[in-house]
């Protein structure tokens, strides 16, 4: 699913369309409909969007941003897939402003919660807004990643800063206005009523490869995405990822 045009993007969400193609294709199968409804909240130009229609989904895009809007709706022209994307205006504090409650399979909630004043409220309703049966991908910015790599550029009263700030912010120039670790965004969804099944570091090493190394030597890009995928479910390796995915479903969807 990711575009094999764009290498660089597919660093970035490889891991995480491995594990949503998953998700869905089991969501497929229990529902036994071939196009689920899907909710994008954040989903900007239609990064995942556009994809999912593609497969067949019908996605709607909830973003505050116009301009972003409208790069969504024009690149789901030229996709060919106009009728199976939506846009509307709008946030994942004031969601069912523009979309119903209960009313999906499967949410998307991708680099949301760094940027809203209530990260569990922002949760709660991406929760509320699916089925009795459905599932929550979560993505969000990871502290560890962000201590490393001021670390590693030697800005170490910057890391330490990191480590120490409720928010994981590094300075006052940060523009990042909130990390989490695992554990804290495990808990927001638990704590929504979903069960976790899933947890991912994504770019563990991709943001700390020279890119001109994966760009130019022969192998390297493949190389790095399957070291990627391979460290991507263990626990230490999760801490020190830029960004994390978790995935959350309800009890109807786990059969529990």
């Amino acid at each position: 699913m990711p575009d094999p045009t764009r290498p660089r993007a597919s660093l970035r969400t490889a891991v995480v369309w491995e594990v949503l193609q998953d998700a869905l294709d089991r969501r497929v199968k229990a529902t036994g409909r071939d196009a689920l409804d899907v909710l994008d909240t954040g989903g900007g130009s239609g990064n995942f969007a556009v994809p999912l229609a593609r497969l067949g989904h019908r996605v709607t895009v909830v973003d505050p941003s116009p301009n972003a809007l409208f790069a969504l709706e024009r690149r789901a022209a030229e996709a060919g897939v106009a009728d199976r994307v939506k846009g509307v205006q709008g946030d994942v504090l004031g969601l069912f402003d523009v979309v119903e409650r209960g009313a999906h399979d499967v949410v998307l909630c991708h680099g949301v919660l760094e940027h809203v004043d209530d990260p569990a409220a922002g949760v709660r309703n991406t929760v509320a807004a699916l089925r009795s049966e459905g599932v929550l991908s979560l993505l969000a910015a990871g502290l560890g990643g962000a201590v490393v790599a001021r670390a590693l550029a030697g800005h170490f009263t910057e890391a330490k800063q990191a480590l120490e700030d409720p928010d994981g912010r590094w300075g006052s120039g940060d523009p990042m206005p909130r990390r989490f670790t695992a554990e804290q965004l495990t808990g927001l969804v638990e704590g929504a009523g979903l069960a976790v099944t899933a947890v991912h570091g994504v770019r563990v090493f991709a943001d700390l490869v020279p890119g001109v190394l994966v760009d130019t030597e022969p192998g390297a890009l493949d190389a790095l995405l399957t070291l990627e995928a391979a460290a991507a479910e263990i626990p230490a390796f999760q801490a020190l990822a830029t960004q994390l995915h978790v995935l959350g479903e309800t009890p109807g969807a786990t059969g529990v």
